[in-house]
């Protein structure tokens, strides 16, 4: 089973696909990790990847995908795989539809977690509060107009991945403004759907 997860800044993705990493048994694949451990592991397509780094350049969607690839070779991904941050832009969904295809595989189902943006920003200032109140450090990435950048280039790049997946009747909606077991539950419904 391949998922892929969709769903803006905030909406609960990281929590969310650690369950679906205990329920179903699939690694989850975050392009970050992925990245990092491509450098660390200083392999070929690892050391393009630090040094585009190292100059402060972003990585092309050619090098994503090419570290996907590398890393869906591997054991583990045999049963399937969870996908968090790639594909970002429908350009890297094709890549991923033609790197797929050849291996005599596809993306099963893409899970979309909706939730209020407005909200999301109400528990980020909720989330400041707290920290404040309770005298602790406000985390870096809990900022206001960096999180509102964020969302705002999730709605240019990664929103267009909607109606791609569509097309495809691959998209499946849940409700992320749930509690965290409601939401599983209905994720788990969705997911359980396509392995029948």
């Amino acid at each position: 089973m391949i998922v892929v997860f969709l769903g803006p800044p905030g909406a609960g993705k990281g929590t969310q696909a650690a369950f679906i990493v205990e329920k179903y048994g699939i690694p989850q694949l975050s392009t970050g990790d992925m990245l990092r451990g491509a450098v660390a592991a200083g392999t070929p397509v690892g050391k393009k990847v630090k040094a585009i780094i190292d100059s402060g350049e972003l990585v092309s969607d050619e090098i994503v995908a090419a570290i996907v690839e590398e890393r869906i070779e591997a054991e583990d991904c045999a049963p399937g795989f969870l996908l968090d941050g790639f594909p970002r832009t429908v350009a890297q969904a094709e890549m991923l539809d033609a790197m797929l295809e050849k291996k005599e595989r596809q993306v099963d189902i893409v899970v979309e977690l909706r939730v209020d943006q407005e909200a999301l920003v109400d528990r980020l200032r909720n989330r400041i509060r707290e920290a404040e109140e309770r005298g602790d450090p406000v985390r870096e990435d809990d900022n206001e107009e960096t999180f509102k950048k964020r969302l705002g280039v999730y709605g240019e790049q990664t929103a267009p991945l909607i109606p791609y997946y569509e097309k495809q009747s691959k998209l499946k909606g849940v409700d992320g403004m749930g509690g965290i077991e409601a939401v599983s539950a209905e994720i788990a419904a969705r997911l359980d759907e396509i392995k029948r």
